[in-house]
């Protein structure tokens, strides 16, 4: 693959939807904006989770609005730049319709990818790592297909009314703990990409989740990437070819 002209773009926590449809609106707006101005440049995009504050396919609905944004995607994927959506702790009831309807493919887990002799390891990070036993937990309850089928029956106008609750409840919950670097030997990404690295080599560990953007070195060759979110930051990560560096995007 040719790098010298096209670059490859990660970003992630756009969380629309949240925190009301009007602020949402704005956002997913300048979103659709920044993956305009990189259209022309890309090679390949990967949106690396919670890219909705909620969503859950049900066998014929998908939850309302985000029109522009799921436009946007279609536009891109069908111009033949490949685009890359990794599930979220937020969004992680995704079934097929991003396959079907966008041609994107979908991750659950975190995945290797190898770009002009670099090695990545994406994911969106949450329930990595050291301790948080109590999401770890909540998360094999949330990806049980009997737990999934139970919240399909309820009537979609229910469900995503009590989703979007405990999704309002979570963010209160947790919003000060993203909004602080906990320092290298604490962040759990940071000591699960160095246990990662005791077995396998990257280049470069390139997650989400925890809203904050990070560039750490973790030897020599190593270097742990967080995004940031598309909330307070706007910041994401552009590989182009040789190094990969944070950017924020102004407009």
């Amino acid at each position: 693959m040719n790098l010298t002209a096209k670059k490859i773009y990660f970003l992630s926590d756009f969380h629309l939807g949240a925190p009301t449809a009007a602020a949402s609106l704005v956002r997913e707006k300048k979103i659709v904006r920044f993956l305009d101005s990189i259209k022309k440049e890309a090679e390949q995009i990967f949106i690396v989770g919670d890219l909705f504050d909620f969503w859950y396919e049900y066998r014929k609905v998908v939850p309302r609005g985000y029109t522009r944004i799921l436009g946007k995607l279609a536009e891109l994927t069908d111009a033949g730049i490949p685009v890359h959506f990794f599930v979220g702790n937020h969004d992680m009831w995704m079934k097929d319709y991003f396959q079907t309807e966008l041609n994107i493919p979908v991750y659950f887990e975190p995945k290797d990818f190898e770009f002009s002799g670099k090695k990545f390891l994406v994911g969106h990070g949450d329930g990595l790592g050291p301790g948080d036993n109590g999401y770890k937990f909540l998360k094999k309850i949330f990806r049980n297909k009997a737990c999934q089928w139970m919240f399909g029956i309820l009537p979609p106008a229910v469900g995503m009314g009590l989703a979007n609750y405990f999704s309002r409840k979570s963010r209160a919950q947790t919003g000060m703990t993203d909004e602080h670097f906990l320092g290298e030997n604490e962040e759990w990404l940071v000591l699960y990409s160095r246990d990662i690295l005791k077995q396998k080599h990257y280049d470069y560990f390139v997650f989400g989740h925890r809203h904050l953007p990070l560039d750490i070195a973790l030897e020599k060759n190593s270097r742990y990437i967080n995004l940031g979110d598309w909330i307070k930051y706007f910041t994401y990560a552009v590989f182009d070819g040789n190094s990969i560096q944070l950017n924020t995007y102004e407009n």
